[in-house]
C-alpha cells in the first residue's frame, strides 16, 4: 500500500523532492501557495555552486550528489539543464572554495580572458539550468510517477494533510517563517534582469565582496538572466526600474555586447536564508511525521538532489 505524503512548496526543492518520493512508489501530493513558476526558483540565475549555505559537512555531500544529477539531465534537452563553460573573476586573488574539487577543469584565466579591470579568475564548466523549464520538468516528472499538485494556501504545516497518517514534508522555502514557525528564516531579495541575448555563451561569475549588489551573467539560447542582488530582509517582489538600470550598467561595463541587448522583463524572489539548512524529522504534537527540507538560501538548485535523496531516507526511518 503506497504511503501518503504531502509535500509542502512547488520550487526546486519541493518539487524535486516529490519526484523522488513518488518514482519510489509513495502517493505523493504537492500542495503549494504559489504554481512552480511563480515561485523563488522560478526567477532563480541556477548556475550550480553551494556559495555561503551551512553546515559544510552537510552542504559538500548534497551538493556533490545534485552536480551528478544535473549532470546526467543535461542528456536530456527537455529538463532546462545543461552543463556551460564560464569564468569566475576577481579584482583580487582568494583561494579556489571548497567545492573546488568537484569541479576538475577548473584552470587559472590567461590574462586575455579576463574583463578589464579584473586580474584573477578561474574557468570552469558547470550546469546552467533555465529554471521555469526546469520547473516544467520536473512536475512532468511528478505527474509520470503518479504525483498531484494542489494551489492551496496553508496557515499550518498539519492543514496540509487530511489526517496523521499522511507525512508532511515541509520544502515551503520562505514560507516555513510561518508555518513552522521559524523566525531565524529571513528573505534574503533576489532581483535579475532577463535581456535578449546578443550571441553570449558563456557565464561570467565577478566577486563583489560583501556588497549587496551582485554581478553575473548566465546565457541561454535566446535569452541572459543578469544578476543582481543580495538584499537581507527585503521581501518586496515589485519591479523597480532603478535597481534594474543598475544591473543592466554593471554588466555592460563587464560584457559590452550586453549594451545592444533588449529587457524582457524583471525575475524578484525572496531566497529562504537561515543560519543552517534544516533537513531533519521531527513528529508533531498529534503524532504525525514532519520532515523538513528548507532553509537553502540562494544553493536551492545546488543541493535540491542531494537533500531530496536524504529526505526519502529520513522518511523511511521514520514512518
Amino acid at each position: 500500500m503506497k504511503q501518503p505524503i504531502v509535500v509542502v512548496g512547488a520550487g526546486v526543492i519541493g518539487l524535486t523532492t516529490a519526484v523522488r518520493l513518488a518514482e519510489a512508489g509513495n502517493q505523493v501530493d504537492v500542495v503549494a501557495a504559489e504554481p512552480p513558476r511563480a515561485t523563488t526558483s522560478a526567477v532563480a540565475g541556477a548556475l550550480w555552486g553551494p556559495w555561503l549555505v551551512e553546515p559544510r559537512e552537510r552542504v559538500l555531500p548534497w551538493a556533490a550528489r545534485s552536480l551528478d544529477v544535473l549532470r546526467e539531465l543535461a542528456d536530456n534537452p527537455k529538463s532546462g539543464v545543461r552543463v556551460t563553460k564560464g569564468i569566475e573573476v576577481s579584482r583580487s586573488s582568494y583561494g579556489p572554495p571548497d567545492w573546488a574539487s568537484l569541479l576538475p577543469d577548473r584552470t587559472p584565466c590567461t590574462v586575455e580572458e579576463l574583463p578589464t579591470g579584473y586580474g584573477h579568475g578561474v574557468r570552469y564548466s558547470a550546469p546552467l539550468v533555465d529554471m521555469p523549464v526546469h520547473l516544467d520538468y520536473l512536475l512532468a516528472r511528478l505527474q509520470a510517477a503518479g504525483g498531484t499538485l494542489t494551489i492551496r494556501q496553508l496557515k499550518s504545516l498539519d492543514q496540509a494533510g487530511a489526517d496523521s497518517q499522511t507525512a508532511i514534508v515541509n520544502c515551503a522555502g520562505i514560507g516555513a517563517r510561518q508555518l513552522v514557525p521559524d523566525t531565524d528564516l529571513v528573505p534574503v531579495r533576489g532581483y535579475h534582469v532577463v535581456v535578449t541575448n546578443p550571441g553570449l555563451t558563456e557565464f561570467v561569475e565577478a566577486d563583489t565582496g560583501d556588497s549587496s549588489e551582485l554581478l553575473a551573467i548566465y546565457p541561454h539560447n535566446d535569452h541572459v538572466i543578469l544578476g543582481g542582488t543580495a538584499e537581507p530582509e527585503v521581501w518586496n517582489r515589485d519591479p523597480d526600474a532603478v535597481i534594474a538600470a543598475a544591473i543592466l550598467n554593471r554588466c555592460v561595463a563587464l560584457e559590452p555586447r550586453l549594451a545592444r541587448a533588449t529587457i524582457l522583463g524583471h525575475r524578484i524572489g525572496l531566497r529562504p536564508t537561515r543560519p543552517t539548512v534544516r533537513v531533519e524529522a521531527e513528529r508533531s504534537a498529534t503524532g504525525r511525521v514532519i520532515v523538513h527540507n528548507y532553509g537553502h538560501s540562494g544553493a536551492g538548485v545546488s543541493l535540491s538532489w542531494g537533500c531530496a535523496d536524504e529526505v526519502v531516507t529520513l522518511l523511511a526511518v521514520a514512518i
